[in-house]
């Protein structure tokens, strides 16, 4: 019979693509992966597929927009441009709008460092969330997304699980409990688990396969 480290290991081997490994940021604690995996989380926080927010994301940053001042450098029309060219069209020109807005924030706020936003919430997760949230077009679901990927170079966040990661975890038998999941698996996959739980959550054919894979 699988156990929990088992089931575990197969979320991660199965389905634990990140959604920043999905859009090509290298994920590190410096300010150009922070910055796009900002910009990715706003990028799906709207009511749009996550292939479609993946490709528009990856279009901005070889726009110039991989960085808060190449955002900020980029004029409105060539934002909207980017967006079209990933298929962003229903939400291009707000959301055009936005990440200047928030490409305005981090260089006015954090010097350009959202490494400084990390420190400024001292640990604490909640703190964290609240400025995330000031952000436009991050709300609570956003701000769990950043959370989630985030803990893969952030430390103190670990391990974090969203109420839709602990939801995969039911789905496959594993406990619901942030300490209990973030035991199961080495720290640096973390956010590789909490990845693949919420893909599980959403795709009840995948529990099966993640399940048929731990036996």
């Amino acid at each position: 019979m699988a156990t929990h480290t088992d089931i575990a290991r197969a979320v991660v081997r199965e389905a634990g693509q990140t959604l920043a490994e999905r859009a090509g940021i290298r994920m590190a604690d410096r300010p150009a992966p922070l910055w796009q995996l900002l910009v990715l989380v706003n990028l799906l926080s709207a009511r749009i597929s996550a292939d479609i927010a993946i490709a528009a994301a990856r279009e901005l940053y070889a726009a110039g927009g991989a960085t808060p001042s190449g955002m900020a450098r980029l004029d409105w029309q060539d934002r909207v441009d980017a967006l079209g060219r990933g298929g962003y069209v229903r939400y291009d020109e707000s959301t055009a709008t936005r990440l200047g807005e928030c490409a305005r924030i981090v260089l006015d706020d954090y010097d350009g460092d959202l490494r400084r936003l990390g420190e400024e919430a001292g640990g604490d997760r909640r703190r964290l969330i609240a400025a995330l949230r000031r952000f436009p077009g991050i709300g609570p679901t956003g701000a769990m997304m950043f959370c989630r990927e985030a803990q893969a170079v952030w430390a103190w966040l670990r391990p974090f699980a969203d109420d839709l990661s602990l939801r995969g975890a039911e789905r496959v038998g594993l406990p619901a409990s942030e300490p209990e999941l973030g035991g199961l698996v080495p720290k640096q996959d973390t956010a590789a688990l909490a990845a693949g739980l919420v893909s599980i959550a959403r795709n009840a054919d995948l529990a099966e396969r993640v399940r048929g894979g731990a036996g």
